[in-house]
Order: C-alpha cells, then structure tokens, then sequence
C-alpha cells in the first residue's frame, strides 16, 4: 500500500468515476478518469480487491456499513477519501448499486459511481470520520460504530439522508447517478 501524502487531488466536477466489481469486490472495470485518477495502470486495477484505493483515513465503519447495505442488495451512497497510487488522496461522493441476477436473485457484482464531493460535505464529514478512526483505535469496529449510529440518531436521521442531505443529492447528484446508471447497465 502507498504511503499517504497530504496532497489532494481535485477532481473535474464534470467528470465522473465509474468502477465494477464482482460479489466480492474485485474490480472487473474502471472507467478512464478512474485509472486516471487513481494513478495505477487499468492491468494494475482489474482483478484486485478494490480496496487497492482505500484511504488510511476511512474508519473500518464506514465499509461494514457499506457491506451490510449493499449485500442484502440495497443502494448505499457515501463520501469517500480514497488514495491514489502515489499516496495523494481524493474525495468521492459514491452511490454503490448492486447487481442482481434475474433468474437466481443473487448478487453477482456492484457499480460504483462517484462524483467529486462537495467541499462542504468533506467539511462536515472529514472530523467525523477522524473520531470514527480514534474510537476503533481505542475500542475497536463495534465501539465505532456504536457512536455512528448514535450521531444520527440524535439528528433524527439515517447515515443516507445525513449524505444525500449534505451534498444536496435532491437535484443535480440524483439526474447524474441516474444517467450513469443508464448508461452502465
């Protein structure tokens, strides 16, 4: 794994990232900008877990979070800090969509589609995550997302609705991940 460098790549906020994975998230496809961006050549991205652009950052969590959703086939949307090859970093805002066989019902893959994330969101959600990273430090996944779940209880929210809130995915984000979907299909 790199070692992460405090320099963060900015994303085109007209492109978009794409990437496909198996069940078990081994990457099968990533658009240009997602080799692009990610710096590693598409050889080095097809056929590897695609936590190959997880950031250091990103408490455990997050990801259970993400699997419990995603694998009983639900969407899960999410601001993401992933790491580049060269250790550089860059903020995502992601919905994940599971594929679903017709005839078994089975999930045999998930679509990732990722935009840039607003600042705002990254602002809001970059010290939560540290004290996320902190309390699985001190007492592990479970305590972490103990105090997840807590923060939004208290505001009377889901994890989705406190995201779709902050990046303001009542617009403009939903007709982008609608299109993309169309088009990745």
């Amino acid at each position: 794994m790199p070692t992460p460098v405090d320099q963060e790549i900015k994303l085109d906020p007209k492109r978009y990232i794409v990437s496909k994975t198996d069940a078990k998230g081994i990457i099968e496809y990533g658009n240009d900008y997602f080799v692009e961006i990610s710096g590693y050549k598409e050889s080095e991205l097809i056929g590897k877990p695609h936590n190959i652009v997880r950031h250091p950052d990103m408490p455990k969590v997050a990801f259970k979070l993400m699997w419990e959703h995603i694998s009983k086939g639900d969407n899960f949307v999410a601001i993401v800090k992933n790491m580049a090859k060269d250790g550089r970093y860059y903020w995502v805002f992601t919905e994940f969509e599971p594929k679903v066989d017709a005839l078994t019902n089975e999930i045999t893959g998930y679509t990732a589609f990722r935009k840039a994330a607003p600042k705002k969101a990254v602002d809001t959600i970059a010290p939560i995550y540290k004290k996320l990273l902190e309390i699985e430090e001190e007492g592990g996944v479970e305590a972490s997302e103990k105090h997840f779940k807590g923060l939004f209880e208290e505001k009377g929210m889901t994890y989705d609705e406190f995201v779709n809130d902050l990046v303001g995915n009542k617009g403009l984000f939903k007709a982008f991940f609608s299109a993309m979907k169309k088009l990745f299909s």
